[in-house]
């Protein structure tokens, strides 16, 4: 291993320590720094891998990352090798990373990678929905407007989704996307990938979304097919005009808004505009 200093991110498994790289394993015991997301996680997983940390560990989450992250960069560039651990998965993926990570390209420090398991791809593998062309959304807003707005936005995309969800919110969420997109869009909810109690439950939103209401448990993956080449459920002007309106009260203009909506929905912005005095 070279002694060059670098950011390594590196993947850590999602749920069977069998699935740890044997690289992952000499990065932990070798590198000068680890950053890991919980220590404590980190600690159970070394166990469970038998391999002792050599060089000193912090932590590195979403509450001291902005705080950390100067004296990391200033440790790589010193010739020190900092490893950069989450509790699952690649960092940076909806995890803490990526500042760090620019942080250290903008000062032209090395950034490798060290590869290994993805709740993203493992879903896509096994959800039954074309993989050609997808693309990650994250989580969702949690703010019930915002999260119809996003939606909205994406219901003429074309590519499969991949959304995380927390277990508490995936029915609402689930029910949201069976608005936006329409009951009858194919979909997967995975549930603790890679875990004993492994799940894929596939079918319409809709009925996904009656699934979830008795509530789930677990690490939660959704992959959602894309629209048709037809442009998936027709949108009509009244589908938009609450959106339309609630964005006005918040202070944009009308005209604005009528043509970003038209331009995502393919309404004219007369009917839109026309539809939003009518309803005010």
């Amino acid at each position: 291993m070279t002694t060059t200093g670098a950011l390594v991110l590196a993947a850590t498994p999602i749920g069977d320590a069998r699935d740890a790289s044997p690289r992952l394993i000499e990065e932990l015991a070798g590198a000068d720094v680890v950053a890991a997301e919980d220590t404590r996680r980190l600690r159970r997983l070394t166990d469970r891998l038998g391999v002792t940390v050599g060089g000193e560990v912090v932590s590195y989450h979403e509450h001291n990352e902005a705080s950390r992250t100067p004296d990391l960069v200033a440790r790589i560039a010193a010739g020190a090798r900092v490893l950069l651990v989450t509790d699952a998965g690649m960092p940076s993926v909806s995890d803490p990373g990526y500042r760090l990570a620019i942080a250290c390209v903008a000062d032209d420090l090395p950034v490798t990678c060290v590869p290994g398991p993805s709740a993203v791809l493992m879903a896509l593998a096994v959800s039954g929905l074309p993989v050609d062309r997808f693309c990650f959304e994250g989580f969702l807003p949690r703010k019930q407007g915002e999260k119809a707005r996003g939606l909205s936005a994406l219901a003429r995309e074309p590519r499969t989704m991949v959304f995380f969800e927390a277990p508490h919110r995936l029915a609402a969420s689930l029910r949201a996307m069976a608005e936006a997109f329409g009951p009858d869009r194919p979909a997967a909810v995975c549930r603790e990938l890679t875990k004993t109690y492994e799940e894929v439950r596939r079918g319409g939103l809709g009925e996904l979304a009656v699934w979830a209401g008795d509530g789930v448990k677990g690490e939660i993956t959704v992959v959602v097919a894309g629209a048709d080449a037809g442009g998936g459920p027709a949108v009509e002007v009244g589908d938009v005009i609450p959106e339309v309106l609630e964005r006005v009260t918040a202070g944009e203009r009308l005209k604005d808004v009528c043509r970003d909506v038209s331009a995502r929905t393919g309404i004219p912005v007369k009917r839109l505009y026309d539809g939003a005095v009518a309803a005010r």
